[in-house]
């Protein structure tokens, strides 16, 4: 390597601040507002090192309707990798990094519990209220993914529990969950009303699901990763919870400009690109990814196109 190439590296790798900046990075894709929480910071010292970042490409940003996410890229092998590694593996007790982990903690926390308090308060009125998705035709295309019948499935962010009622009838065995109290009452109150039994409800998070390695065939998120603080993490924990050959199954929104949504939805995300949704299902190790986009159906509204990603857990 030239030597004018090592300068480069030891003069962008040098400052501190652009160190906690990649590790939190590294961690989670993150907002300038959400850094400068992280690393005490004003917006323009931290919008100087992120341009820093971004010029040596150890960053990439992604725009998200009027927000900008910014996510780590240092290469995966050459010396940008093995300098980063180096340092990465002198930081596990610094005491700044870790005060930095707990602030990215808090700031992750924050970004639930809008989801948490937006459900919380809607409770039983989410049926009326999601019926701006118009999306019963997605929900039947996902379902067929799930086969064949008697098959475990968890149902992730059930919500008022109509996906759940929708697979036990169907002949699966369902674990519906949910992270808000107030919801799981409105499927309790559904399921009655259906008269539908053997569904199982659980609550907890979906970047920490109540499932154990392996315990279902198949799981399905509907309309769920837009609201969550890390969509990546819930991949993840899906991947884990279904059983070698079983099926990872996710419907949600291609990324839009429909700023509308944060407001009266409550949504967290803007929708996703196909090539980060193929990402992430490539990150867990889950094969035979097909990914497909539908046109926004209408309700009334203009709405998004949507998309269906599946992938199935090596055997």
């Amino acid at each position: 390597m030239a030597a004018e190439d090592l300068q480069r590296i030891f003069r962008t790798l040098s400052d501190p601040t652009r160190i906690r900046i990649l590790t939190a990075l590294q961690r989670e894709e993150l907002a300038v507002q959400e850094l400068m929480e992280v690393l005490g910071m004003a917006q323009s010292r931290v919008s100087r090192h992120l341009a820093i970042l971004r010029e040596a490409g150890l960053i990439r940003d992604r725009r998200n309707g009027t927000y900008v996410f910014y996510r780590f890229a240092v290469p995966a092998d050459g010396p940008w990798h093995e300098t980063w590694e180096l340092i990465s593996r002198n930081l596990s007790r610094d005491s700044t990094v870790e005060r930095d982990a707990a602030s990215l903690a808090r700031v992750l926390e924050a970004r639930a519990d809008r989801a948490r308090n937006f459900f919380d308060s809607v409770g039983p009125e989410w049926d009326a209220l999601r019926k701006i998705f118009a999306d019963d035709v997605l929900r039947a295309r996902a379902i067929t993914r799930l086969v064949p019948p008697n098959l475990k499935v968890a149902d992730c962010g059930t919500g008022t529990g109509i996906l759940a009622i929708e697979l036990a009838q169907r002949g699966l065995q369902v674990i519906a969950i949910d992270h808000s109290p107030r919801m799981l009452d409105a499927a309790r109150s559904k399921l009655r009303e259906a008269g539908v039994e053997g569904v199982e409800l659980r609550q907890g998070d979906l970047s920490a699901m109540p499932l154990a390695d392996d315990e279902v065939g198949a799981a399905l998120a509907h309309m769920v990763l837009h609201y969550l603080p890390s969509p990546a993490e819930a991949i993840r924990e899906m991947a884990r919870a279904v059983a070698p050959g079983g099926s990872v199954v996710v419907v949600d929104f291609v990324a839009h400009e429909h700023e509308w949504m944060r407001e009266e939805l409550g949504v967290t995300w803007l929708g996703f690109e196909l090539d980060e949704v193929e990402s992430w299902f490539d990150a867990c190790g889950l094969q035979d990814l097909q990914c497909e986009s539908h046109p926004g159906l209408s309700a009334g509204r203009n709405l998004p196109a949507t998309f269906i990603a599946s992938g199935r857990t090596p055997r």
